[in-house]
Formats: structure tokens, sequence, C-alpha cells
């Protein structure tokens, strides 16, 4: 049962929300520490009555909001960091920072998140518990969860913990979100071959590497579709290799650069074991040698059963039953708000917010340099971060 409506303070902030997100989107900032970006969140927030902590690792900020009563705690998280790519968008509140581009959303969610803040420190006495805003830099590969996690900022640990996150090419408004696996885990993979270089017209004299290295290729393939189940899955892909200086010469090595993604703990070690003995026996087949070095990234994001459907029940009673989508299958991109959920149950839901112009069907999507959104979508992010803040802390997880 919905306690307050929170549509109309998020409304009536959203000119607020939206010139906020758009000051930090002309001022991009890249990895765990954003100067910027974390003074502009202080600015917003001062006068407010919250406890500020920061840790070393990383200009994050944990800001705690004490209700009423002490009860429960519930963390809300806005990711901060921006891309380290140009942008092309054309909008005259573009990137004025070289190189770096917010073509993932993190500015709405900040501007979204210190909203939420805002509306329920001016509406304290209706929460029956503590309200801890995490907004974190360095989610794009730089692990700023797990820095802030072993900072101690996130100490003790919540009662349970929610995100949104902004989807530029799904319908404007609509909340998508699923129990279990929601994204995948993310490794890097970094392989090299060891032949012996020669005279291209002599290849007998060499040991030419890249051949080793297109057959690691499709052993790695043919290994996943005849080892791992369709029904808890492995992506491997390697977006780049590299080998000689010229074309009549066999050069003596050839390096692989790729990614390995899975939807659980138990496929991502059976992958990781099988693409060591891969690699060094399928080079060994041909004579070479050849070692494969594993950079392991984010966990899978594993939204909780209960969390999850009480996002949809409080998005559905907010919102109306439009309003969510129950997604049929996980995403196979990568989240490190993955670190949190191993740590307190919760769930990440995703937000619709394409640009009515452009059609949610063809517009730009995620890490696209011309990638835009429906600002008026904030409202409603907004809205739904302090609904369910104010939900948990009075009720749980109940139905």
């Amino acid at each position: 049962m919905l306690l307050t409506d929170w549509t109309a303070d998020a409304d009536a902030l959203l000119p607020e929300t939206v010139a906020l997100r758009r000051a930090i989107h002309t001022e991009p900032e890249v990895g765990l520490h954003l100067p910027k970006t974390t003074a502009r969140i202080k600015a917003e927030l001062a006068g407010l009555p919250l406890e500020f902590r920061e840790g070393p690792s990383t200009t994050g900020l944990i800001a705690v909001l004490k209700g009423a009563a002490n009860g429960r705690t519930v963390l809300l998280r806005g990711d901060m960091d921006a891309l380290p790519m140009t942008e092309h968008t054309g909008l005259d509140y573009a990137s004025q920072t070289d190189g770096a581009m917010h073509a993932c959303g993190h500015d709405a969610h900040v501007a979204m998140l210190v909203g939420a803040a805002k509306v329920l420190c001016a509406k304290r006495d209706r929460l029956a518990g503590t309200v801890l805003f995490m907004f974190q830099p360095g989610e794009e590969g730089w692990h700023g969860a797990r820095h802030m996690l072993d900072d101690g900022l996130i100490d003790p640990l919540p009662d349970a913990a929610f995100a949104l996150h902004m989807s530029p090419n799904m319908q404007a408004g609509v909340f998508a979100g699923r129990a279990g696996p929601l994204l995948a885990s993310s490794d890097k993979l970094r392989i090299t071959v060891n032949g012996r270089g020669g005279h291209a017209s002599m290849p007998h004299d060499a040991l030419d590497p890249i051949p080793v290295a297109c057959a690691i290729v499709g052993a790695i393939q043919t290994y996943i579709t005849r080892t791992i189940s369709v029904f808890d899955p492995a992506v491997v892909t390697f977006g780049r290799i590299e080998a000689g200086s010229t074309d009549n010469v066999i050069p003596a090595e050839a390096k692989m650069w790729g990614t390995l993604r899975t939807l659980s703990e138990r496929t991502r070690d059976t992958m990781h074991a099988g693409l060591k003995a891969i690699v060094e026996h399928t080079a060994l087949a041909y004579g070479a040698t050849a070692e494969i070095d594993i950079e392991t990234g984010f966990p899978v994001t594993v939204c909780d059963s209960r969390a999850a459907a009480l996002a949809q029940r409080t998005v559905q009673d907010v919102f109306g039953a439009d309003a969510w989508a129950t997604m049929p299958t996980p995403m196979m991109g990568a989240e490190d708000f993955a670190y949190v959920l191993q740590r307190a149950p919760g769930a990440m839901m995703f937000l619709g917010a394409a640009p009515v112009a452009t059609g949610w069907h063809s517009c730009c999507g995620l890490h696209s340099n011309r990638m835009t959104i429906d600002d008026s979508v904030l409202a409603r992010g907004v809205a739904l971060h302090c609904a369910l803040a104010e939900r948990y802390l009075a009720e749980g997880f109940a139905e």
C-alpha cells in the first residue's frame, strides 16, 4: 500500500533536476576521482539534514538521511562517471571536456538521486528508518562500488539497495526489471601466441602464430556450444587481434584482446578453466606456446526476488500497470552495482528515456556518442526513488 504520492513533489522539482543533469553533462569526468561532480552534488545538498561519508579511494559520497524512526536502512545509488569518448550530439549543453561524454546516463542518475534526497529531506518525518544516498564514481570499469565498500562507506550494510539506470532506446517513462540475473559478469581476456618469425615465402621455416590465434578463437566458440548450457550461457568476443608489421613477414607473436561474459559464477569458473586449457593446448598442437591473462571484472548483477517484486508493485501503484515491463531475459552488459547486491538484497531497474521525436525503436543506445534522452522522465525517477525508500522502510519486503 502506498503511503505518500511523491509524483507532485518530483514534478515540481523537474526544472531543477533537468538543470542539474545538463550542468553535469556539460562537464563530464572519467574514473574514480570526479572533483567537479562531487562538488556540484555537495552544493546541491548543502543545508539539508544529511550526514556525509567520504573515503580515501574515490571522490564517492554517501549522504545519510535519518528518518523519524530508527528502523531499517535502504540504499539508493546513482553513478557519476562519464565515458572516455567524444560527443557528437550537437546539444547546446554538450560536453565541453575533450574526450569525455556522459553517454550512459550517469548525469541523469545523479540528478534523480539529488532530487530524491531533496524531496525526502523535506518529508523526513514520514520515513521509518534511514536512507543512504550513494553517489558512486568509477562505474565504467573502475570498480567504484567495490572501492566504496572497501573504504567502509557502506558499513553497516543496508537492509536493501536499489538503483535506476536510464535506457535511451526503451519507451519513455516505462520501468523494466526482473528477478534473478539482470546483467552479466564481465572479464577481460588477453592472449599472447608465441611463434617463430620468418619470410612469408617460406612459412615451413617459421612458426606462424596467426593461424594458431585463429584456431584458438574457433576452438573457444566450439567449446562454448558443446560445454556450456544455453540456459546458463557464456559469451566470448574478441574485439582486437594484432600481429605483424607488413605483408611479407611472418611475425613472431600474435596478441588478442577480448571479453568473457556469464550469468553465473559456476559458468564463469568453468570458462576460466576451459579458456586456459584451450589456449595452451591449441597452441601446443601447432608446436607453439600461448598464455592467457584473465582480468576479473564485475560480478553478475543478481536482483533479489523480493526486491524486484517490491519494485514492480511500487512502479505499478505509482504510475499504473503499463509503466512496468518484466524483462524476459537478462542483458549481457555488466554493472558494478553487482558488488552492492552481493552484500545486500536489492534490485536494479531500467527507466526508458527514448526521445519522443526519435522513436524508441530507432534511437541511439547506451555508449553511443550521439545518445540523448527525454529529460521529462527524470521526474519519474525521482518519484520512484522516494516511493521505494518510504515503502521499504515502512513495510520491508512484505507483500
